[in-house]
């Protein structure tokens, strides 16, 4: 994966509606106006404040390049920039991979592979 790849953590519910074609946003996304993504190096620390103790959850990586000028990246937790995608859903045309969350033995969320 590359720099252009970001990542949307899905519920099952969440996944299933992606994979019909597009996917408007969590309700925390639809609160705020845009979708939540987080790069690489953010997703465990995203998984881990906002997603802990569920379970059944699946990881979706969005080409960014494809979202084009939809992608606005924003402070958001520590300072840090996050990519947000603004002006309508997620379509599953620019997801290039997805899968069940995993974590590696260090407990890192593992990156879906395309299959």
């Amino acid at each position: 994966m590359s720099d252009a790849i970001a990542y949307k953590v899905l519920t099952a519910a969440q996944m299933a509606t992606l994979e019909g074609g597009s996917f408007a946003g969590a309700p925390v996304d639809l609160a705020d106006g845009y979708i939540h993504l987080s790069t690489a190096a953010q997703l465990t620390e995203t998984v881990d404040k906002h997603f802990a103790r569920q379970d059944d959850l699946h990881v979706a990586a969005v080409d960014l390049e494809a979202l084009g000028d939809a992608v606005k990246w924003e402070e958001s937790r520590g300072g840090a920039l996050f990519p947000h995608v603004y002006g309508g859903p997620l379509l599953l045309e620019t997801v290039v991979a997805y899968g069940p969350l995993e974590r590696d033995a260090d407990g890192k969320v593992k990156l879906p592979v395309a299959g």
